[in-house]
């Protein structure tokens, strides 16, 4: 999804040393040189597995789309 929901980049040693060196998701390891995606809704980065199942779940707004088969609040 490329309307502003995430920006994408490279992980660059200052990102990982001042921000986070894992993924916000999975929590998954993010190395040097790892492409990386700003999550612009939750403020976090995340592995590229990770932004794209997000990214899967997201309507036009960047808004998470709950499946209506899914756990409920009243299950």
């Amino acid at each position: 999804m490329s309307n502003g929901c995430f920006v994408t980049e490279e992980a660059t040693s200052e990102i990982l040393l001042r921000v986070t060196n894992v993924c916000g998701e999975c929590y998954d390891d993010i190395h040097v040189g790892d492409t990386i995606h700003y999550d612009m809704q939750n403020y976090r980065y995340l592995c590229t597995d990770c932004q794209e199942r997000l990214c899967a779940q997201m309507n036009e707004n960047c808004e998470v789309v709950e499946d209506e088969e899914g756990p409920g609040l009243f299950c």
